[in-house]
């Protein structure tokens, strides 16, 4: 057992804080078995339990972070084409790609987010196709892929907008238009439902490329539509609707224009990259204010960095970002715990510090959005991950 002791523990949780009628409770958090057992005021351990007890000194102890979308291990740092396996830009439409076939979890970026207080991240495929394939979300600490997943599939990625017409722009083969990319996508989308409706696993009629969207028609993971423009937000949810679908809209960098009509779709977001040059057409009008206006309206909010756009360890900080520029400082809490979880489809097991949930823990020595507070220690699945020096 793990004991931390002395701590000031934002937990988002609700039943937490309604429990003690607090937001941050100073107190105790009794880990087992990689699962959390116990949060209290106080908590008295008999004499003969065999327990390392840790005293955090009244230092910030929250969920691990979580990153809601982003490409590390998949785009590798330092690797170059070699370590680039995010873009299969030989064909638009590849539902049946996972992304856990291309991590690697010896990419110098999971060791940043562990550093960072991440605990957890959702990885997959880019934006180049029409449908990319599947997103996994993973733990940030350790060596074999299989051992880390968390929820797999997660979401299945498709893209509007200028990068499906980039890529296949003078390769004589559609998309090139937004006209096609919307048409290619109903065509996949009607293709797999009668698939699903007529065959399958138990007849024998089994298609990979086609299984892959079962579990999008179950409403068991969500679309994952990249999208930055207005009309490209449109167009996502009307295609969505369509088919009755669940969907994160990811990047929603145009979201501000029309915040009312993305509260009235019932669909979060996933905000950024911000912290990025504006070097496409399509982000002309990102800004770190998207985030509060969406939030203040009523969505759903995430943040990412859509590593390696911006670098994984400045999650926090682009949260600190969007906070200067009008989002809650409670809501930037819940956008880089709670909210990104369930957003992710995992907030069973991540997201929140309660009886029950994974021990998946940061220690800060301030507020984790402040550029100068440092990361004290990182607990993933109940075991230390990092710790620094001297703390």
């Amino acid at each position: 057992m793990l004991l931390l002791e002395n701590a000031t523990i934002r937990s988002m949780s609700d039943t937490i804080c309604k429990q003690y009628r607090t937001d941050t409770l100073e107190g105790s958090i009794l880990i087992k078995d990689g699962k959390i057992l116990e949060v209290s005021p106080h908590i008295e351990l008999p004499q003969s339990a065999d327990c390392m007890k840790i005293d955090v000194k009244h230092h910030l102890v929250m969920p691990g972070l979580i990153e809601a979308h982003c490409h590390m291990g998949i785009t590798e740092e330092k690797k170059g084409q070699e370590g680039d396996d995010c873009n299969e830009t030989v064909h638009p439409i590849t539902p049946m790609l996972r992304a856990i076939d291309a991590i690697n979890t010896m990419d110098a970026a999971f060791a940043d987010a562990v550093r960072a207080g991440i605990t957890s991240a959702n990885i997959g495929p880019g934006s180049a196709n029409v449908v990319g394939g599947q997103f996994a979300v993973v733990k940030t600490s350790g060596r074999r892929i299989d051992d880390l997943v968390l929820k797999f599939p997660s979401a299945m990625k498709v893209a509007f907008g200028e990068n499906p017409k980039v890529n296949y722009a003078g390769m004589n083969t559609s998309p090139v238009t937004r006209m096609a990319i919307a048409g290619m996508l109903r065509e996949e989308l009607i293709n797999a439902r009668l698939y699903l409706e007529k065959s399958g696993q138990d007849n024998g009629d089994y298609n990979l490329h086609y299984e892959a969207w079962r579990p999008v028609f179950a409403r068991e993971i969500p679309l994952k539509a990249h999208v930055h423009r207005v009309d490209d937000i449109f167009t996502a949810i009307r295609i969505a609707r369509e088919f009755n679908l669940n969907m994160t809209l990811d990047h929603c960098s145009e979201g501000h224009l029309i915040a009312e009509e993305i509260v009235e779709s019932g669909f979060p977001a996933i905000v950024g990259p911000d912290l990025a040059s504006r070097n496409k057409i399509e982000v002309q009008n990102v800004a770190f204010k998207t985030a509060g206006i969406l939030a203040n309206a009523g969505v759903m909010v995430s943040i990412t960095t859509d590593h390696p756009v911006s670098l994984i360890q400045s999650l926090p900080l682009c949260v600190g970002l969007s906070v200067k520029q009008g989002l809650s400082m409670e809501d930037g809490f819940r956008a880089m715990t709670i909210n990104a979880a369930k957003i992710c489809g995992v907030s069973d097991r991540i997201g929140s510090i309660e009886p029950g949930k994974d021990a998946d823990i940061a220690v800060f020595d301030g507020n984790p959005m402040e550029v100068f507070t440092s990361t004290l220690m990182t607990i993933i699945d109940g075991e230390i991950a990092y710790r620094k020096e001297e703390a």
